[in-house]
């Protein structure tokens, strides 16, 4: 299993629903983002055309797609739902799933059950507290460089995948049904990636186990980040998650279900994405934009913070085993499009952004080749 460069944080950790619970007016320095990166600079999609007419404008919103079509026996049906997945994976690299297989009374009690976490006294969720050695447990910030500017969050984060890795004394004891809620929410989402992987894998021609089996087959990677983002005095100076495309496979993430803050890069505008009801946003992560060599893309993204509201998320990131060197499908590197990027582990590639913490897609991108 792979270590960060240090075992402890470079600075006393402050916790930031500590910080929000307070009763602060103004942040704290350390939460304010230069101008160009805060939530309103240059410009961000208010999820409407226009402001003229913003009552009848339709939604900006990323693709959502009903998975029950996949299952029917009308062929046509099925065809046309890969398609769609496969148009959102190469133009937003985000879309929403209904009809997915995970049943949505498991998907209320996963939410309920973290808020209740986040909810209790400071000194017990500290017995869980976290070091970037392996970032599981509770924690407030991403990256270990002396003097970054932070997010606005805390968050839980845990292994699933592989069991060897499964450490259940590191998952919360309260309250009481969280290591059963995690359990089964953690068996639904795997498999829920499990079918897409599949989906993925036929559309970029390469058979249906090809991208799995390149995962590890049965022995995939699998954590669960729980986001807390606490309301903030001052939304507009910060953010709850800096700009960044998930290092990891595919992303499953049930967001809050009253409150949006998940943007994504389209162009050079920020979409907030508005949830729909019983859905998953799924997302490409850089192995898949290594595996496809391209054809698919990770998307920066990033989350915005509230003045009233708290947030809950949680993403489960389907990996790659890792010491398994990812490159491109040898069937997708042609000579009019060779490979682009060299072969690496996750483990090798992981180790940027727990040291560094959300830095856009800076790391993807400087793996290319030079053509």
């Amino acid at each position: 299993m792979m270590s960060c460069l240090q075992s402890s944080w470079p600075e006393p950790i402050v916790r930031v629903q500590a910080l929000s619970e307070s009763g602060i007016r103004a942040i704290p320095e350390r939460y304010i983002k230069p101008l160009s990166d805060r939530p309103n600079w240059p410009k961000t999609s208010a999820a409407v055309t226009s402001k003229k007419n913003s009552e009848t404008s339709p939604l900006i919103n990323i693709p959502v797609i009903d998975l029950q079509n996949l299952f029917s026996n009308d062929q046509s049906l099925c065809d046309k739902t890969l398609s769609l997945v496969s148009h959102a994976c190469r133009e937003w690299g985000f879309f929403q799933i209904i009809n997915h297989g995970v049943s949505p009374e498991l998907m209320k009690s996963a939410r309920k059950t973290w808020r209740e976490f986040f909810s209790l006294p400071l000194d017990v969720k500290q017995e869980y507290a976290n070091s970037p050695t392996t970032y599981e447990g509770y924690g407030s910030r991403l990256g270990v460089q002396k003097g970054a500017i932070l997010d606005w969050s805390d968050y839980f984060f845990l292994h699933y995948m592989p069991r060897s890795q499964r450490n259940e004394s590191k998952w919360p004891q309260l309250p009481p049904s969280c290591r059963k809620v995690i359990a089964e929410y953690g068996e639904e989402t795997v498999k829920l990636c499990g079918r897409l992987m599949e989906i993925l894998s036929i559309n970029l021609g390469l058979g249906k186990e090809y991208l799995q089996n390149e995962f590890g087959g049965e022995n995939i990677g699998a954590c669960l980040r729980v986001n807390f983002y606490p309301k903030c005095p001052q939304p507009d100076l910060t953010l709850g998650l800096s700009p960044h495309s998930d290092p990891g496979g595919l992303t499953l993430l049930l967001p809050d279900d009253d409150v949006s803050g998940l943007q994504v890069r389209k162009c050079n505008d920020w979409v907030t994405v508005k949830p729909v009801p019983n859905a998953f946003i799924v997302n490409v992560g850089d192995q898949i934009q290594v595996l496809s060599n391209a054809i698919y893309k990770s998307v920066e993204h990033r989350v915005i913070v509230n003045a009233v509201k708290d947030r809950v998320s949680l993403a489960l990131f389907y990996n790659p085993k890792s010491d398994l060197l990812i490159e491109p499908a040898k069937h997708l590197v042609t000579e009019d499009r060779p490979a682009l990027y060299p072969p690496m582990t996750f483990d090798e590639y992981r180790l940027y952004i727990r040291t560094n913490g959300p830095c856009g897609k800076a790391q993807v991108e400087s793996l290319k080749s030079p053509r």
